[in-house]
């Protein structure tokens, strides 16, 4: 039996909890960790935490398994974690190619689109790095960093058209305050996480505006509903269940927690902040954004109507008056 060797691109909030995940797990392996800066990688093996994101979080890692050299990590596992921005993707993966990919598990942690070729993360895989389906996996459901750094239980699932896969990997991950689930809906999973993010988006800039609780309970209950139109127009799946939490779970934590950046970005949207200003003053990355540009792109290449994105995309991209843009998006809820 193989040994367990994970390799984990990225050094964001989500990626430092992925970190706390692998160590607190009993399954014995080797954790291996990309970490884009230097300064970071010194900071990590003198004081075992992240400087910049949950510096909480003991990192239980032996200090020559830090690099800041993606390939040298992929080379060195067998089972990739991939938890940038999906933004960052390319950047992170300079220089790696198919052959480093090749034979190995890839996991996408990624809540997003590689926004110049407006492809999710397990297409982006197959057609870039000709990275088999039954090799990918998709990490979903409701599982801020925050709380996670906490030890606040919380569940994720993992996605995969191969269940012995996505049982090996859920078992490294899983620990005293993770419960994993499976799934072989990677295309559901992966879509839900990336619309998610726009409908939280739209949520944090009705708040800006005055809307209430009850107007939020409302633009969710569409959300959702809206999410399973899309899913299943891109990838009809009669077993899905949109009420699991990998779907709707993932939509009311990303719209309702004070942690989702997603909901923070777009209250700054909403109280007349523009992108450029939000983005500085958040100093971390609201997938929403670059998510609502590429969701707008399928929405004309399969003729879907989704009211709540098309709002969003008006007020981001087009600069349309989020005062207008929601009272109009309002008289076509239900």
């Amino acid at each position: 039996m193989q040994k367990n060797r994970v390799g984990l691109i990225g050094s964001g909030s989500w990626a430092t909890a992925m970190i706390k995940m692998l160590g607190d797990n009993v399954v014995e392996k080797d954790i291996y960790w990309w970490v884009r800066k230097q300064e970071d990688v010194d900071y990590i093996k003198e004081h075992k935490k992240n400087p910049t994101y949950l510096s909480a979080v003991e990192v239980k890692l032996d200090t020559d398994h830090i690099s800041t050299h993606a390939r040298e990590i992929i080379q060195r596992s067998n089972i990739i974690i991939l938890n940038t921005p999906a933004a960052y993707l390319k950047a992170a993966l300079e220089g790696v190619t198919k052959s480093d990919f090749e034979g190995k598990i890839i996991v996408s942690a990624i809540k997003g689109i590689v926004p110049d070729e407006n492809l999710i993360i397990g297409d982006y895989l197959q057609q870039v790095y000709d990275v088999p389906l039954d090799h990918i996996l998709v990490v979903g459901g409701p599982c801020h960093a925050e709380e996670v750094s906490l030890e606040k239980l919380s569940y994720l699932t993992f996605g995969s058209k191969s269940e012995k896969n996505a049982k090996w990997v859920a078992s490294l991950l899983a620990c005293r305050y993770i419960k994993t689930i499976i799934s072989d809906d990677v295309y559901g999973i992966e879509y839900g996480a990336v619309l998610k993010n726009i409908y939280a988006l739209a949520g944090g800039i009705c708040h800006s505006l005055g809307y209430g609780d009850n107007f939020q309970a409302v633009l969710i209950s569409n959300a959702i509903r809206e999410m399973e139109t899309y899913v299943e127009t891109i990838d009809p799946n009669p077993l899905r269940d949109i009420n699991k939490s990998a779907y709707l779970g993932d939509l009311l934590v990303t719209a309702y927690s004070q942690f989702s950046r997603n909901r923070t970005f777009g209250a700054m949207i909403g109280k007349g902040y523009s992108v450029q200003s939000a983005q500085l003053e958040m100093n971390m990355v609201a997938e929403g954004y670059y998510a609502s540009a590429c969701i707008q792109h399928y929405m004309h290449k399969h003729q879907i109507e989704l009211p709540i994105c098309e709002a969003v995309y008006q007020i981001l991209y087009q600069h349309k008056s989020a005062t207008t843009i929601i009272s109009q998006l309002a008289e076509k809820l239900s």
